[in-house]
């Protein structure tokens, strides 16, 4: 085994990993680095750091937003939108943590290769955003944030985990025998909002089309394998939206033709 086939992968999990010990230390121990939990958070008890999706929900929901609050989602707005992109799904997200495993278990389990005829548009996350916006303002609550299964595990490792822990188990069992990274690449309205606000980020994953050999490893283990529509075509940076910058595709492909870099972003919209 190659350790450099899962530098990436580590990284995320150490990531994804330390910060809910973080959150557990801030909320059970008071540790000062990170309190909260991923939809308010305070970084070092100074930085306030707040979920954009969250803020919409309440903005829907006719909540009076505090100015710490909307500057934390103003900070967390512009880091993945000129930095990270997606990648809260990937490097952040708890629930990753499920669905990747359940993405692996599919393929040792060969669960791929049985034919099923569920299908599911990716644009479901997009209606789903919507959803929860209207429902948020007929009820006068943050809709999602109350079933929302990112909020369920972050708080559960804090404080315990109750019938939430159905739900987790549910979408661990929906992406293994249903449909193939389900939640994540189909139906959560989080990644859905961070595809938008990253559009234009900066850090991206670059393919080389000439070391490219073809052997189509990055896109069985990319959760959006449409982001890789260069493959064996051309030369280009992965510009799709719905990339994750996890950084799979570029720990498996051993032709070296997947690497991080920083795009030239006005090209990109100019087309040339």
């Amino acid at each position: 085994m190659k350790w450099s086939n899962y530098k990436y992968l580590i990284l995320r999990r150490i990531t994804q990993i330390s910060l809910l010990l973080l959150y557990f230390g801030g909320n059970v121990y008071g540790w000062k680095v990170l309190t909260g939990d991923l939809s308010s958070s305070s970084l070092f008890a100074t930085i306030p750091l707040s979920d954009p999706f969250a803020i919409l929900q309440m903005f829907s929901a006719g909540a009076a937003l505090g100015v710490n609050v909307l500057v934390g989602g103003v900070i967390i707005a512009l880091f993945y939108a000129l930095i990270g992109g997606r990648a809260f799904c990937s490097w952040v997200c708890p629930v990753n943590l499920i669905t990747d495993f359940a993405d692996w278990l599919r393929r040792v389990l060969y669960l791929d290769k049985i034919e099923r005829k569920m299908w599911a548009s990716r644009n479901i996350r997009y209606y789903a955003i919507i959803l929860a916006l209207i429902v948020s303002f007929i009820s006068g609550i943050a809709a999602f944030e109350i079933i929302s299964p990112i909020t369920i595990l972050n708080r559960g490792v804090i404080f315990g985990f109750g019938a939430g822990l159905g739900l987790l188990v549910s979408i661990f069992l929906f992406d293994l025998f249903v449909l193939k990274n389900g939640w994540c690449g189909h139906i959560c309205p989080l990644g859905g909002v961070y595809s938008i606000i990253g559009k234009f980020n900066l850090f991206r994953v670059n393919h080389n089309s000439e070391n490219c050999t073809l052997c189509l490893k990055c896109k069985d283990v990319c959760p959006e394998t449409q982001v890789l529509n260069m493959i064996g075509k051309r030369s280009e940076f992965v510009t799709m939206i719905e990339c994750t910058n996890c950084g799979r595709c570029v720990d498996v492909c051993d032709d070296d033709a997947l690497e991080f870099a920083i795009r030239n972003v006005i090209k990109d919209i100019k087309g040339e």
